[in-house]
C-alpha cells in the first residue's frame, strides 16, 4: 500500500463473489456479448463468475502488469488480445476486471477496443469515467485487499493501534 493510501478495504472471497454476481445480475440487460476480454490477472476471477452467470462461453484475456503487489508502476502490455477479437473494435465484447484504479489499464484496454463494454467490480473516483458498469465505488484513497492477497492472521483491536 503506498503512502496515500489511508484506508484499507478487506474484501472475502464470500464478499467478492457475491460482487461478482451483482455485476453479473447489472449486466445483463447489457448485452448480448459474443465474447469477454478479463485483465489479468485481477479480472479473471470476476471473468469466471459473470461468464457463467450471462452464459458467455468465449473467454480471452488481456495481460497488463501495472502492480507489483502494492506499488503502482509502468504500465507493461505482456499479451494483447487475438485479431479476431481486435478486428471487431469491441463491438458485442465485454471487458471484465476486478477494479479501477487511476484508469492507466482501463485506458490501455479501452485504446484495443474502444467499443467494448467495461465492467469492474469496484472502481475508484479517477478511474470510473472510464468503466460503462461496476457494483461498488471506494475512495481513491482507499488500498482494496482482495481475497487472494490475504491470509487469516491475528488482528490487533482498534484500541491498540490496528488502522482502520
Amino acid at each position: 500500500m503506498n503512502d496515500q493510501m489511508q484506508k484499507s478495504f478487506p474484501v472475502s472471497w464470500e464478499q467478492f463473489h457475491r460482487d461478482s454476481k451483482a455485476l453479473a445480475w447489472r449486466l445483463n440487460g447489457a448485452g448480448p456479448f459474443s465474447a469477454m476480454v478479463a485483465i489479468t490477472r485481477g479480472g479473471m476471477v470476476p471473468a469466471a463468475v459473470v461468464a457463467r452467470e450471462l452464459g458467455i462461453r468465449v473467454i480471452e484475456t488481456v495481460c497488463i502488469a501495472s502492480y507489483d503487489y502494492d506499488k503502482q508502476g509502468a504500465l507493461e502490455v505482456l499479451k494483447t488480445v487475438s485479431q479476431a477479437i481486435l478486428a471487431t473494435g469491441g463491438e458485442g465484447i465485454l471487458i471484465i476486471d476486478d477494479l479501477v484504479d487511476t484508469g492507466a489499464t482501463a485506458r490501455a484496454v479501452r485504446a484495443m477496443l474502444p467499443r467494448a463494454h467495461f465492467a469492474t467490480v469496484y472502481a475508484k473516483p479517477e478511474g470510473r469515467p472510464l468503466v460503462d458498469t461496476f457494483v461498488t465505488e471506494v475512495s481513491q484513497d482507499t488500498w482494496i485487499y482482495l481475497p487472494w492477497d490475504m491470509g487469516l492472521s491475528f488482528a490487533p483491536p482498534i484500541k491498540d493501534g490496528a488502522k482502520v
